[in-house]
């Protein structure tokens, strides 16, 4: 009796003597967390100072792309980007709202990061399709009928808009009814599908009413438009015509299926 319990002790004391496999894993894998977790702390805590406390990542330079009539100092400028601050912390998207307030001609911008120290800016300007003269300057309309910038020079080769409705009840009425900027847009919408060679040589577009746009082009000749419905047959349609009315002088696709030339 006194042998086997001295044994059962020993085998008692043996069992005793670590902890269970179970409780040895658990506590491995506590460990692996806290330090896991102490790791990404501390990698975090570097992070969040390389980006927004350390003088490395700051912005140094800012770069200009895409410009035409626009310099690019006239774009740093309106765009104000906050030179010497972290980089990581640029609002890009107040920069490309300043672009846009300030500088109108700016149809498209895009405002990126460059790391590790720069800002890009590239921009598309509005190109102009038609002018409207105001006093001794010249407003540009883009493709868009967006109203964008004055001029002192009128841009060659863009033609004139003209509201010339001829009589003053008529223009009131169509005024009334369309608007201004309906109007403009409409001449813009004829303007964007006139046929190259014929775009080249015209001098204005007329808009008597909403149905009633002509062209005048070089040398007297004049195109009766009508709407700006059915561009696309229209401008087919005179090019064919002036092929084959080489010396005519007034041209009519109004009714692009019943095309009409006359004077030589």
């Amino acid at each position: 009796m006194a042998g086997s319990t001295t044994a059962e002790r020993g085998e008692r004391q043996q069992e005793s003597s670590g902890p269970p496999p179970a409780r040895r894993l658990r506590v491995r894998r506590l460990r692996t967390i806290i330090i896991l977790a102490v790791a990404l702390v501390v990698l975090g805590a570097g992070s969040v100072w390389l980006l927004y406390g350390s003088q490395w990542l700051r912005v140094e330079s800012v770069s200009v792309s895409g410009t035409r009539v626009l310099t690019p100092a006239q774009v740093r400028e309106a765009a104000a980007v906050p030179v010497g601050s972290p980089l990581i912390s640029v609002d890009t998207d107040a920069i490309e709202a300043r672009l846009r307030r300030k500088l109108p001609r700016i149809g498209v911008v895009d405002v990126s990061r460059s790391w590790p120290h720069g800002i890009g800016l590239k921009v598309t300007e509005r190109t102009p399709v038609l002018l409207v003269q105001k006093g001794g300057n010249f407003v540009e309309v883009d493709d868009e009928g967006v109203r964008f910038a004055t001029v002192s020079e009128a841009p060659k080769g863009v033609p004139a808009l003209e509201l010339t409705l001829s009589q003053p009840d008529s223009r009131a009425a169509s005024l009334r009814r369309f608007g201004e900027d309906r109007l403009v847009r409409e001449a813009v919408r004829v303007a964007g599908v006139i046929p190259a060679a014929v775009a080249r040589v015209t001098r204005s577009v007329k808009v008597r009413s909403y149905d009633d746009i002509s062209l005048e082009l070089s040398g007297g000749r004049t195109v009766a438009w009508g709407g700006s419905e059915k561009g696309a047959a229209k401008a087919r349609t005179l090019t064919a015509l002036m092929k084959a009315a080489p010396d005519a002088r007034h041209f009519d696709v109004s009714v692009p299926t019943a095309p009409a030339s006359s004077g030589s």
